[in-house]
């Protein structure tokens, strides 16, 4: 079993790094002390991410993409997970449903996305809807051959910098026909209520955005009325993939800073690493680290070879568990060891505890994770998760 890298998915790996430490680390500290970074440094990053042939690393060449595989993303979003603030957000990722389009929405959402022209938001949690998808109440109502979507949407990421949103409604309220919209920023009726404040610093904002009467016609429908759940599906499992990547990224960073400073910070007459407290904690943040990205790396390889798209998704659900609950142990581990200076928020541990937290969160909290997982073991049995690539004894 051949488990190194292959010199190709190691040229994105240093290709994420440099880029991570020459265009996001240098504006951590003014992204968290003064909320935001100006347009001007924003669009400076735009080009940069293209310049450096990052843009739309899930996606074709054919479309603009990049046409990475499965793990080179996993290599790429790990490395720019290391950065604070969320800034690996400014590398964008045209949400994958995208690619399910019609030749003209291809033309002119998806292509245009990857290429840094346009960008994109998914609106699909409300205030009375959030992992459990079937109580969204947004509707679409048909007249003619339009539609009006009506409804509230909330934790819309990225909202304030997208112009388009990617609406998940209910054509004429019916839960059976649940469907994606593709609705410019601009049209009238869509506006934008507020934008909450949260524990993290984001590169973006989160805004809660209102539909009263956004007219859209049957063109802007995402693949078909009622596959939208099979399409927000699709997007959750693409996006758990990335934060179990940014989670090691944060991880590793945070557990160097704190490796570094055992070596440097001397009491009792020798270093702090020397006392049998510190060493253990390190060591078990060496651990952490190595077994969740052992089982992240797995997941892409697989993907990468074909495994089904249902193993996928129970696997994706197991990693972004894994990832986001080792992410929150490192992280708190290292600002233990770091003392006062971890507690500051000019100390790149301190943003990264912080930032860290809302992975169990978002996309899937780590419960709606343990009930995917649960029922998949029901479903197939525990060789889902217990098993090997081409090893079926345990079925």
């Amino acid at each position: 079993m051949d488990l190194s890298l292959s010199a190709a998915e190691l040229a994105w790996k240093e290709k994420a790094r440099a880029f991570a430490e020459t265009w996001l680390f240098p504006n951590e500290l003014e992204l968290e002390l003064t909320g935001s970074l100006p347009r001007a440094t924003k669009d400076r990053l735009r080009a940069a991410v293209v310049e450096s042939g990052l843009n739309g690393i899930n996606h074709t060449r054919a479309v603009g993409g990049q046409g990475c595989t499965q793990m080179e993303q996993t290599l790429i979003n790990e490395e720019l997970g290391r950065a604070t603030g969320a800034l690996w957000a400014v590398v964008w990722h045209p949400a994958l449903p995208l690619r399910d389009g019609s030749p003209d929405q291809i033309r002119d959402f998806l292509t245009p996305s990857c290429l840094g022209r346009r960008r994109a938001c998914v609106a699909i949690t409300e205030p009375d809807a959030g992992s459990d998808t079937g109580r969204i109440v947004t509707r679409a109502e048909r007249h003619g051959d339009r539609f009006r979507l009506y409804g509230e949407k909330w934790f819309v990421t990225t909202g304030d910098e997208a112009d388009y949103v990617i609406v998940h409604a209910l054509v004429d309220g019916d839960p059976d026909k649940p469907t994606l919209f593709l609705v410019d920023k601009d049209t009238p009726g869509l506006t934008i209520q507020r934008e909450p404040k949260f524990t993290h610093t984001y590169v973006f904002g989160h805004p809660e955005f209102r539909f009263e009467g956004v007219e859209v016609g049957a063109e802007r429908i995402l693949g078909g009325i009622g596959q939208g759940l099979d399409l927000t599906k699709e997007w959750f499992v693409e996006a758990r993939l990335q934060i179990a990547a940014n989670c090691i990224g944060a991880a590793t960073r945070a557990f160097e800073e704190a490796s570094r400073w055992a070596n440097r910070r001397v009491a009792f007459g020798k270093p702090i690493r020397q006392h049998q407290a510190i060493d253990f904690m390190l060591a078990d943040m060496a651990v952490e680290i190595m077994a969740t990205k052992s089982l992240v790396y797995r997941v892409a390889w697989g993907i990468d070879h074909g495994i089904d798209r249902k193993i996928t998704h129970a696997h994706a659900s197991a990693i972004k568990l894994q990832a986001s609950e080792m992410a929150g142990r490192v992280t708190d581990k290292a600002v233990q060891i770091l003392g006062g200076r971890g507690y500051m928020r000019e100390n790149p541990v301190e943003r990264l505890n912080r930032d860290v937290r809302v992975d169990r969160i978002w996309e899937g909290t780590s419960e709606i994770q343990r009930l995917i997982i649960g029922g998949q073991i029901a479903k197939r049995g525990p060789a889902i998760f217990t098993g090997w690539p081409g090893d079926n004894s345990g079925a």
